[in-house]
């Protein structure tokens, strides 16, 4: 068993599938395409610093990690990427995380620092353990939360399990908004329909709120514009407008990956609010994705209140640095 140092996102990117497919860390944000897009994005400064783990016959592990100066982090970070991990197959986490410490150590690397870690990851269960058996300082810390929630078979079947108040209050928006004169919704998925219209995202986005407006700088638009482009070449994005009068009013970007839809970001004009346009799409979408028998709603990183009143049950995410002592 050896690792190969990762020199770029193509030259094992069969092998980078297979072991995601298998791996408990099994995430839109772990693909090879994400992270390449990712790369290029934001990588200037840094190198990439991460490895793969097996044989000629099986692949183990990959660890996707930047080293700036002394320090390793996955590729990607907080603003961008909601869930980051190593990719495991089970049964050899122990072996792949000593390989990470081995690594570390070869590199003349002092720090490891991972960021947004989901509650079942291995990387929690048994890297602390294994590092501090080596002289490391380790530090978990709660770094924000994320939520989602398990889809039924029907929208009925959606209905009955919220809660008596939020079922209510989703029921008279609904009715509110049908008393529009004429107002529809609709997804595009083909990457010529979503490039003519994804300066209406940003437009929408960006009057949703402040923060929203701030946080698309220059880079980060320049992100989402590839990774928009990335992932409509793959067919896993669906840009959702909802109009009124045939003017765009809210938008819904979103990620179709492994029987889960993935709500990435979102925006709606506020004189537009008393209709709920912003909530009810995003409704929409999730009821679209039980009519297409998906599993798994995923709101995704943050706590905004829209998310429970859709449903969405609150999880953790973690944070974890590694020191040398």
């Amino acid at each position: 068993m050896a690792s190969k140092p990762l020199t770029s996102f193509e030259e094992f990117r069969g092998e980078w599938e297979e072991i995601l497919s298998v791996s408990p860390a099994n995430t839109l944000f772990l693909t090879p395409q994400w992270q390449q897009v990712w790369w290029e994005s934001f990588g200037g400064g840094k190198e990439m610093a991460g490895f793969l783990l097996g044989t000629a016959e099986q692949v183990m592990g990959i660890a996707p990690l930047a080293r700036s100066g002394t320090t390793l982090s996955f590729v990607g970070d907080t603003d961008t990427v909601d869930y980051n991990d190593f990719m495991i197959a089970p049964g050899y986490e122990t072996i792949f995380f000593d390989t990470l410490l081995d690594s570390m150590e070869e590199q003349q690397c002092s720090t490891l620092n991972l960021l947004s870690l989901r509650e079942n990851s291995s990387t929690l269960t048994y890297l602390p353990d294994l590092a501090r058996r080596r002289g490391y300082s380790v530090v978990v810390e709660e770094e924000d939360v994320s939520s989602g929630l398990e889809l039924p078979s029907t929208w009925d079947g959606y209905l009955t399990g919220l809660g008596k108040k939020d079922r209510h209050e989703l029921r008279r928006k609904f009715r509110r908004l049908e008393s529009a004169a004429n107002w529809r919704w609709y997804g595009l998925q083909e990457a010529d329909e979503v490039e003519s219209r994804v300066d209406d995202f940003f437009s929408l986005m960006r009057q949703s709120n402040q923060e929203k407006d701030k946080y698309m700088t220059p880079d980060r638009e320049q992100f989402f514009r590839n990774i928009i482009q990335r992932m409509a070449q793959l067919g896993l994005l669906r840009l959702y407008f909802l109009e009124i009068d045939e003017k765009p009013v809210a938008t819904s970007l979103c990620f179709d990956y492994a029987s889960s839809r993935l709500l990435y970001n979102s925006g709606y004009d506020p004189e537009f609010g008393y209709y709920s346009v912003g909530l009810l799409l995003n409704a929409l979408c999730l009821q679209e994705a039980i009519g297409q028998g998906m599993k798994y709603f995923d709101f995704l990183r943050g706590s905004e209140a829209y998310k429970a009143h859709l449903g969405g049950q609150q999880s953790i995410l973690y944070q974890m640095v590694v020191q040398r002592s």
